[in-house]
């Protein structure tokens, strides 16, 4: 059993898997609508809630912003390669896919995450090794779209891409030494969207099974961006062109 902590997260947790929760422990002097919509929400689903004083919630969770609740939480449901399968198969319209190649911030990741949700991104895929998964900060960051965007693990990204590539989807990768520009790239189709590691980028052999790569236009003096701020870019880049 873990602690996860956060009106969004938790609000998120009770509407979209509430069996997850075991307990809600919130803070007995907070009394606002948002914490009163959380108590509301899991009354309706029988998880029971205990009213604590905010050193005991520190104690639980440690200096972490829990905006006066934590829930106790059973391990998320770890998705994979079948998911994947299940995932495409009931697809009725193009594939919108994110891959995080190595992504180990779990901060990092729960921007990406978020991103994802807000762009309709039908999946976020990643592997299982030299990889963070999804951890309570995450689930905070993410701010409840870590209930609501699929995160599938796979074993060896190079060989899903692969798969991808054989329905149908093309697989555009992101990095700075690309000399094409990324707002040049037809994004209203099958897409994977392949975006690197924070410092390091694409590893090779993933590089490799990308269909193209492309950069983004970079007009003052840093080098690089942050790998969520770039996947935001990217994703709503696709998502404006999606829209019409």
């Amino acid at each position: 059993m873990s602690h996860i902590f956060g009106i969004h997260v938790i609000s998120s947790v009770l509407e979209n898997d509430p069996a997850r929760l075991k307990k809600i422990i919130v803070d007995g002097k907070r009394h606002d609508e948002k914490l009163q919509n959380i108590l509301q929400l899991a009354q309706r689903a029988g998880v029971p809630i205990e009213h604590v004083d905010k050193q005991c919630l520190e104690k639980i969770v440690g200096s972490v912003i829990h905006q006066g609740v934590v829930a106790e939480a059973k391990p998320r449901k770890s998705l994979d390669e079948s998911d994947l399968e299940t995932l495409l198969t009931n697809l009725n319209k193009p594939a919108f896919l994110l891959i995080l190649d190595g992504v180990q911030d779990p901060h990092n990741l729960g921007a990406c995450l978020r991103s994802a949700d807000a762009a309709g991104v039908d999946a976020i895929i990643a592997p299982k090794d030299n990889s963070v998964s999804i951890t309570a900060v995450t689930e905070k960051v993410a701010c409840g779209a870590a209930e609501t965007t699929p995160f599938i693990q796979v074993t060896n990204l190079a060989r899903t891409m692969r798969n991808l590539k054989e329905k149908g989807i093309w697989c555009y990768g992101l990095s700075d030494k690309a000399k094409q520009v990324f707002y040049q790239a037809d994004l209203t189709g099958n897409i994977a969207l392949v975006m690197g590691a924070e410092g390091k980028g694409i590893r090779q052999n993933v590089m490799k099974q990308c269909d193209v790569l492309y950069s983004i236009p970079m007009q003052g003096s840093v080098s690089s961006l942050n790998v969520s701020v770039a996947t935001g870019i990217c994703l709503f880049e696709a998502l404006r062109q999606r829209w019409s």
